[in-house]
């Protein structure tokens, strides 16, 4: 198998910054999806767009684009070994000797296909398909996430998705056998208590500019806005739980074999846009052609003439696709080449950078509260992975064990 090529210390800046680019362009443009009239646009109740499943469908379209990355690569391969060109070295993008705190994490003259020598893929043959399973949480997860994001501004789904760490943390734990130290049990608590302000922010403080949820959602007695915001960040959250699982599984496919983490990428995009669409279909037989789920998100034949119809919804779900390829390409061209520092405030800068357009656009208000919620998120997350040390002496450890050594990444 050939290598998967490492970018050089100086194309580093630029895919960092495309990666971020196109992770703020994700949730950026399915919000803007989401905003979307589609029917009675004139009338007292205007429909938006409201087709998670769809949505979720066009982000494995974006991940099967990885394939063609495959593909180049392949022919590059194919044209240096016609030319007798010279084989590929791994470029170190390492400018000193190791002596920085950070350079444990860096492995840049490792390619993306592994650290080191591994025993027989489990992945041979047939059992490729086992790379359906983490599809599969990928998109209850991804489904559950869009649906939330109905409820709540960019911002807050933005932030909300912080309590991943929450679920590694407990799921390495139980099922990858990893050791959590006294402070990091600490740190989920308090990425727990970051995320419930952010939520509770929303709920006090709920903007009205925002595309509402579906209809059906309806309150008695209580504040509408704020149990739409309740309800969204609560599926958002619970959505980290299958995020977090597919993690692991990932974790535990690429201990096991050499594939390119690319490779998985694509696979889990052709595997997760087949279980999709078959799930579709079976949802508009069972729910979406009957009288209560017609013109709902189960309603197939209605979410595909929206997508066609309609050209900002289709615009958008192009721009999305190719966003989400994007995003995966860069990242993983990235993930072994910087520092875990880096990665963590890249995140944070993802989040920062959504929080401000969607503020500039209109889409939410500013809320102090909010402020509060995320400091403690980014501040919990980066103690959780040792990026900053804990307060109290009692608390530090020499070294903090990297839970995830394989560094899966966020697909969207």
């Amino acid at each position: 198998m050939a290598p998967t090529i490492i970018p050089a210390r100086a194309v580093i800046p630029f895919l960092v910054g495309m990666m971020l680019l196109t992770g703020v362009c994700n949730t950026l443009l399915t919000k803007y999806q989401d905003n979307q009239c589609v029917r009675d646009c004139d009338g007292p109740k205007p429909k938006h767009f409201e087709q998670p499943v769809i949505q979720t469908l066009q982000m494995f379209v974006g991940e099967m684009g990885c394939w063609l990355v495959v593909g180049l690569l392949k022919l590059r391969e194919r044209y240096i070994s016609k030319t007798g060109g010279p084989s590929y070295q791994p470029v170190n993008t390492s400018d000193n000797d190791g002596t920085t705190p950070d350079d444990a994490s860096i492995r840049s003259t490792t390619a993306l296909n592994g650290s080191g020598p591994k025993s027989e893929s489990v992945l041979h043959g047939w059992k490729v398909t086992l790379l359906a399973l983490p599809a599969i949480c990928d998109i209850c997860g991804t489904t559950l996430m869009n649906t939330g994001l109905l409820f709540v501004v960019a911002s807050i789904y933005q932030m909300t998705r912080g309590a991943l760490v929450l679920f590694v943390g407990l799921f390495s734990v139980v099922f990858l056998h990893r050791k959590l130290h006294l402070f990091q049990w600490l740190s989920l608590v308090g990425v727990v208590t970051g995320v419930a302000i952010v939520g509770l922010a929303g709920a006090i403080q709920p903007d009205k500019k925002h595309a509402a949820g579906p209809e059906s959602i309806e309150a008695a007695g209580i504040d509408e806005s704020a149990l739409r915001v309740l309800i969204g960040v609560l599926m958002i959250a619970g959505a980290q739980i299958f995020t977090a699982s597919q993690f692991v599984l990932e974790e535990w496919i690429l201990e096991r074999s050499p594939i390119e983490p690319i490779r998985v990428v694509g696979w889990e995009g052709l595997f997760g846009f087949v279980v999709t669409l078959l799930g579709m279909v079976v949802l508009h037989l069972a729910v979406g052609r009957t009288p209560a789920g017609r013109y709902g998100p189960f309603d197939m034949v209605e979410g595909w003439r929206q997508f066609w119809e309609y050209r900002p919804v289709f615009i958008s779900s192009i721009l999305i696709m190719i966003s989400i390829g994007g995003f995966n390409f860069f990242g993983l061209s990235v993930t072994r080449s910087v520092s875990a520092t880096s990665r963590s405030t890249i995140d944070t800068c993802r989040t920062l950078f959504i929080w401000i357009v969607s503020l500039g656009l209109g889409w939410e208000t500013f809320k102090w509260l909010q402020v509060v919620g995320f400091a403690l998120l980014v501040y919990f997350t980066f103690l959780f992975n040792g990026i900053v040390q804990p307060p109290l002496e009692f608390l530090r450890v020499k070294e903090v064990e990297e839970l995830l050594p394989e560094e899966p990444i966020e697909h969207n």
